[in-house]
């Protein structure tokens, strides 16, 4: 029973390292054709190296420095290889500008300016080996060669992808090793120096571009969850804004749904047209109640209770500085008499004004905990307008502990949706003196006149 069970097994098992052991070379050559590719697909665009630097000055340093590398290392290459390695003057000179003016092309496209340092390096390596005997010369790579090569593959870290770098790293080190194989007795172990610190510059410059993409991308994403943020804050503000009005306004739908139903019963002779008329007025009266209270139950969240209390208006503005004040705010409030002279307000205009006062407050509470405060209410002399006032001075001095009042939590949003409900003005800032000023103008006659 054991031995048919056994060589299935076995069976499986050398199937499956056959596949593995086939798999290899397969995936060596899609690595190598990767690397490959690489090495010929420069990033796109051709962006300047520190392009997306907020200062100028930072943007123009690759420019400077390619300039700085290339009037230095062209003239000490070709003085290098004409005195030190025999090599004509014209020769020395081609080589030096093949090896340098590269450099100032690395600044936007650093792939193809390595393409071409590289072969000049190596035409130059062996170009050196029929002028001179190469005793006691450094070879294959001349010094300036190695400074321009690192320079340029450090602009070639800060550009592109993890696998060109790689794939340039083995060239580098492949082209090295070839012709140090190629001569033995000829190289000196420049290949190699050249190999280890060209290694050590892409995985540096390689990092530094990925922690920056990375810092970038952080960024971003704090921008657009910001964004977010304002966008849902707004939309809460403007759901609750359209909660409260559903009170006020359902009172009025209400009131009229009382007049039109008994206004048979208390106006005696009515014809039977205008019965019919306030027959009507009631029905269309209560449709437009159902409809509001589909509406609010859309708005209104699970979490979110009916109001059971009337909505408070400037009447409660008192109750509210006396609140504050005992959270530890010294709050001084000034009521003009032409305010009491105003009568009853439209609930709009009285809700929106006791709200923006209410979140003026609770903001003192939260950023300037213990700091003098005044909230002046006052009207137009013509009662054209009501106008808040809410201004707060420094932070007292010493430890405070900020206590909350019973603001929305939405701060200037919900005030600027206030003030833009009912057509008004809002003027907010910091003082000079570390204080902060709310300033809002509510409109009276034309809100009266839409109403009416």
């Amino acid at each position: 029973m054991s031995s048919p069970s056994s060589a299935p097994s076995t069976g499986f098992t050398a199937s499956t390292a056959s596949t593995a052991h086939e798999s290899l070379p397969a995936a060596a050559r899609r690595q190598a054709g990767g690397l490959a590719r690489a090495l010929v697909t420069p990033s796109y665009p051709a962006t300047p190296l520190l392009a997306r630097s907020s200062r100028p000055w930072r943007r123009k340093v690759p420019y400077a420095l390619a300039m700085i590398l290339t009037a230095t290392l062209v003239p000490v290459t070709a003085h290098l290889l004409t005195e030190d390695y025999g090599v004509s003057g014209g020769l020395a000179t081609l080589l030096g500008l093949a090896q340098g003016t590269p450099l100032l092309l690395a600044v936007t496209r650093p792939l193809q300016a390595w393409w071409i340092v590289v072969l000049a390096d190596v035409t130059t390596a062996l170009v050196v080996l029929g002028t001179s005997d190469l005793q006691h010369r450094v070879w294959p790579w001349q010094p300036p060669a190695i400074i321009g090569y690192l320079f340029l593959l450090l602009a070639l870290a800060l550009r592109e992808p993890r696998r060109t770098l790689v794939a340039v790293w083995l060239v580098t080190g492949g082209a090295g090793l070839v012709l140090g194989m190629a001569f033995q007795t000829k190289s000196d172990g420049s290949n190699v120096l050249l190999f280890v610190l060209s290694g050590v510059v892409l995985l540096v410059g390689g990092a530094l571009r990925e922690r920056g993409d990375v810092q970038r991308r952080l960024a971003e994403q704090e921008t657009i969850s910001e964004a977010e943020r304002a966008h849902r804050t707004l939309l809460e503000e403007r759901a609750r804004i359209a909660r409260e009005l559903h009170d006020v306004v359902a009172h009025h739908m209400s009131v009229i749904t009382v007049q039109a139903d008994s206004a048979p019963y208390r106006i005696g002779g009515l014809p039977p047209e205008a019965e019919q008329e306030f027959g009507t007025i009631a029905a269309t009266a209560r449709e437009s109640l159902a409809e509001m209270r589909r509406l609010l139950g859309v708005l209104r969240s699970e979490e979110t209770r009916g109001e059971r209390t009337p909505q408070p208006g400037l009447r409660q503005v008192p109750q509210l500085v006396e609140a504050t004040v005992r959270a530890g705010i010294p709050t001084e409030l000034s009521l003009g008499d032409e305010v009491a002279g105003l009568g009853a307000l439209p609930q709009a205009v009285d809700l929106s004004a006791y709200r923006i006062v209410q979140e003026a407050l609770a903001n003192v509470v939260r950023h300037a905990p213990g700091a003098a405060t005044r909230v002046s209410v006052s009207a137009a002399e013509d009662g054209s307008g009501l106008t808040l006032l809410i201004v707060n001075g420094p932070p007292a001095e010493g430890p405070a502990t900020p206590l909350e009042t019973s603001g929305t939590g939405h701060g200037l949003v919900g005030m600027v949706e206030r003030v833009r409900l009912v057509g008004g003005s809002l003027d907010t800032g910091p003082l000079p003196d570390g204080g902060f000023r709310v300033a809002a103008r509510l409109p009276l006659v034309d809100l009266e006149e839409t109403d009416l």
